[in-house]
């Protein structure tokens, strides 16, 4: 069997750390959008990101799954939570753990030794992504401006991610609320998902809250 070494990537505290969009400088425009805005932005910066691999359908991967994350293994389009840690589907073999910032040493840790013995893959890719909190009752409307993919209550339900082209690139929209959506957007396209979307949210009304 071989031996995996797994590393806290996470830097000290006292080391500093910037989110894809610092030089936004985001906090500096809380509180200066229009009254009443219809879409309300929040980068949830530095989180922990993990990818999963493995088999759905053996039985051993998701009790595994389960002990070490205390959540059943969603299906296909499916988000899945509890409090501040969610685990997303992304394809028949591959999901999306983002948590806490700061737990993801612990979690890889504990998946690795809850599926010990199983074929899989667990991989830190906290460093290249971010999410998007979207809030707000025009969300939707810059949604349909943004994507092709039906965003209507009734195709899109509270619990419901998927991988979709957003403007001229890709990411994933996740629908964590009534009214609140989250985007998990790669490091290196933040700055031109931040442009978009103060642009198709002009007419709503675009607020920035920490």
């Amino acid at each position: 069997m071989s031996t995996v070494n797994v590393y806290a990537q996470r830097p000290e505290e006292t080391a500093k750390a910037e989110s894809p969009l610092h030089h936004a400088d985001l906090p500096s425009l809380v509180g200066k959008g229009r009254a009443g805005a219809g879409v309300t932005l929040r980068e949830k910066k530095l989180l922990g990101h993990l990818t999963l691999r493995g088999d759905a359908k053996d039985p051993a991967f998701a009790g595994g799954v389960h002990k070490a994350l205390g959540l059943e293994l969603p299906m296909a389009l499916n988000v899945v939570g509890s409090g501040e840690t969610t685990l997303q589907w992304m394809g028949p073999d591959e999901w999306l753990l983002i948590c806490p910032r700061g737990e993801e040493y612990a979690l890889e840790q504990r998946l690795r030794e809850a599926l010990a013995g199983l074929h899989i893959q667990v991989v830190n890719v906290s460093g290249g992504q971010t999410v998007l909190e979207l809030s707000g009752p025009n969300v939707r409307q810059v949604l349909m401006k943004s994507t092709s993919y039906d965003v209507h209550p009734n195709n899109f339900p509270v619990g419901k991610g998927v991988g979709t082209v957003f403007a001229k690139s890709q990411l994933n929209i996740r629908r964590m609320g009534e009214d609140t959506w989250e985007l998990v957007i790669r490091r290196s396209f933040a700055d031109y998902w931040w442009l978009w979307l103060q642009d198709a949210s002009a007419e709503y009304g675009l607020a920035i809250v920490d």
